[in-house]
């Protein structure tokens, strides 16, 4: 294993946390999270902020409200 690097790690940590790296970029991310403290640290960070984002986003909004902006956009849209 060679180690990709603190400035590696911090650069592609957002695209690691959503499953967006190749196998072997994934791999050296985990690699270097599983030895390095300070990015294990951002990497918790990082995905307690994502599963807080995720549980927020699985509201609805009440249905007067998405017919108000879906009435909205279609104004807009009809002007352009």
């Amino acid at each position: 294993m060679t180690d990709c690097g603190c400035e590696k790690a911090k650069a592609e940590l957002e695209e690691y946390l959503h499953n967006e790296l190749c196998g072997e970029d994934a791999t050296d991310i985990r690699d270097h999270l599983a030895a390095c403290d300070d990015c294990s640290y951002e990497h918790l960070v990082g995905k307690t902020l994502t599963e807080a984002v995720q549980r927020a986003c699985t509201e609805i909004a009440p249905e007067d409200l998405r017919d108000q902006v879906l009435l909205r956009l279609r104004t807009i849209q009809s002007g352009h």
